[in-house]
């Protein structure tokens, strides 16, 4: 009888499967913060979430964006952790908004941002270093 896994897997399988029914963050390359129950996962480390949401924060602001059942490409995931649901998950400073207002919150600091890069690149000529 064969498996779907080789013995170079044997750890990853191992290691996922400790997570399995219980609610994880996933971070991902492009930095966005998932949470959500692992119900499935294969030998590259694609996962399934089930009751997913986007974490995103924004300086003292936070909104949890639902996704609902997703499924994460193994590629890009940076981190998997265990979230212990018996302790606070956030500092007691930061205040939960809507969508719209977090949404809003990015583009401000996405424009400061930009702004920030390009002063840089008109200042380049001064030669500060």
């Amino acid at each position: 009888m064969s498996s779907w896994a080789g013995p170079e897997d044997i750890y990853l399988s191992t290691s996922l499967a400790s997570y399995l029914d219980r609610k994880i963050l996933v971070l991902l390359r492009d930095g966005r913060k998932l949470m959500g129950t692992l119900r499935s996962f294969d030998q590259f480390a694609n996962a399934v979430l089930e009751g997913a949401c986007e974490r995103v924060i924004v300086g003292e602001q936070y909104c949890d964006i639902p996704l609902g059942l997703y499924v994460i490409r193994g590629e890009n995931v940076v981190l998997i952790g265990d979230l212990d649901t018996e302790r606070e998950e956030l500092p007691p400073n930061m205040i939960r908004v809507s969508e719209t207002e977090i949404k809003r919150a990015q583009k401000v600091e996405r424009e400061a941002s930009e702004l920030r890069g390009t002063m840089r690149k008109r200042m380049e000529f001064l030669d500060f270093d």
